[in-house]
């Protein structure tokens, strides 16, 4: 066919075809040659003789086989796939059509069984692996005051934990008064007052704008200093709670206020924010987490500290990964601190805020410093230049490194 041979083309195509007559590519082909020569010239042409003559014995010699097979038992597997159904005997086809129906019955139940034995060897590693971060988790808070008050076992999960007395209930007021001073409404969110749910308004300030309008004398520039030293802390503590053989870096800090709108309260049925991961894209009817953009999936872990508990809902709650099968909650107060991995063993969300303001310092972690928040280290700069070397070091000094007695629910 390519060097314009059409002859010997149609040829090729119906010695082919004698073995594969239904095959529609060379069907095709064959049509194309036919046309391109001509009908009256391509008719004659024949599939080439010594394969003709093969093919006819291969076909006496078959029916002799499958007859010796059919009438004395003699067995015969027949080597080819082009083997006319004609040739074998109809009691045959039969046979051979039963045992390819229960050969792929068998197959079939074979490949179902070892998905099944695959699943359990992936829960049985899951469950090892989700075993040895139980027994790893439970570290020293570091901080004098704090303790653990739901660990995992507590909290029905892994890598979750509930920490109390982070902040004092001065420092608490001082945060909330921050807050409602330097805060923008949507911020982080370009600007939409209402990102996550109509009923509610949401303001927001990173350590950073905190920290420079602290600097313009806008805001007093020991909250947002104690901002800074507070994220600081509850990073310490993630370190050394989950035995973290690295150092954690910020992803993203942010203090923010959610406000009940009184109007939009009636008949209401979402969530202050619905249940997610926090570095993957949940899809709960599939029961998969799929960690790609434009998830943070470099996240690692996360941590909420509450300002207050002075209003009505907004409780933080696990779930399983259908995003309905709720297996914690807690409620915010004053100090308190949610801390857990970020990963699918970890979806969360916020029940609704049905009256007054619900403040809190959200935290995301990375272990990887590539994906280090790049406002956090202008914010470490602007410490610096703001604060005395004796400012700091006594800022180091209130942290101490020795063990904390914890909660009873201590694994």
């Amino acid at each position: 066919f390519a060097d314009g041979n059409y002859e010997k083309a149609i040829e090729c195509a119906k010695t082919f075809l004698l073995f594969f007559p239904n095959d529609e590519v060379m069907k095709q082909n064959l049509a194309y040659y036919t046309a391109v020569l001509g009908e009256n010239l391509a008719a004659p042409i024949q599939p080439r003789e010594d394969i003709r003559s093969y093919y006819q014995r291969s076909l006496m010699e078959k029916e002799l086989l499958f007859f010796s097979y059919d009438v004395f038992g003699i067995p015969f597997v027949d080597p080819d796939t082009w083997t006319p159904e004609e040739v074998i005997p109809k009691r045959l086809r039969e046979k051979q059509k039963v045992e390819r129906a229960t050969a792929a019955r068998i197959s079939e139940e074979i490949g179902n069984l070892m998905k099944e034995i695959e699943t359990l060897v992936e829960e049985k590693a899951k469950e090892s692996a989700d075993m040895s971060k139980l027994i790893r988790e439970g570290g020293p808070l570091v901080y004098e005051g704090a303790s653990v008050t739901m660990s995992s076992k507590a909290l029905n999960g892994s890598q979750r934990v509930v920490v109390d007395g982070v902040l004092s209930a001065e420092e608490c007021r001082e945060l909330q008064r921050l807050t409602n001073a330097a805060a923008s409404a949507g911020d982080g969110y370009r600007g939409k007052t209402s990102p996550h749910t109509p009923s509610e308004t949401f303001y927001g300030v990173t350590v950073l704008k905190a920290l420079k309008l602290g600097q313009e004398g806008k805001v007093p520039l020991r909250s947002a200093y104690l901002y800074y030293n507070v994220t600081e802390k509850v990073r310490h503590m993630m370190e050394s709670y989950f035995r973290l053989e690295v150092p954690l870096h910020f992803s993203y800090s942010h203090l923010v206020c959610r406000t009940a709108i009184d109007e939009k309260q009636e008949g209401r049925s979402d969530n202050s924010h619905q249940v997610h991961v926090d570095n993957c894209i949940l899809n709960a009817e599939a029961l998969v987490c799929v960690k790609e953009p434009p998830a943070y999936t470099f996240r690692d872990y996360s941590a909420i500290l509450y300002l207050n508990g002075d209003f009505e809902g907004g409780a933080f709650y696990f779930t399983e990964l259908d995003a309905k099968t709720e297996t914690a909650e807690v409620q915010p107060q004053c100090g308190r601190a949610v801390g857990f991995s970020s990963g699918s063993e970890n979806p969360h969300g916020v029940k609704a805020v049905t009256k007054g303001q619900r403040c809190a310092i959200a935290l995301w972690f990375t272990l990887d410093p590539r994906h280090s928040e790049r406002e956090r280290v202008q914010a470490d700069d602007l410490v610096k230049m703001l604060f005395s070397t004796e400012d700091l070091l006594q800022e180091t000094e209130q942290e101490p490194s020795a063990a904390v007695v914890v909660g009873k629910d201590e694994l």
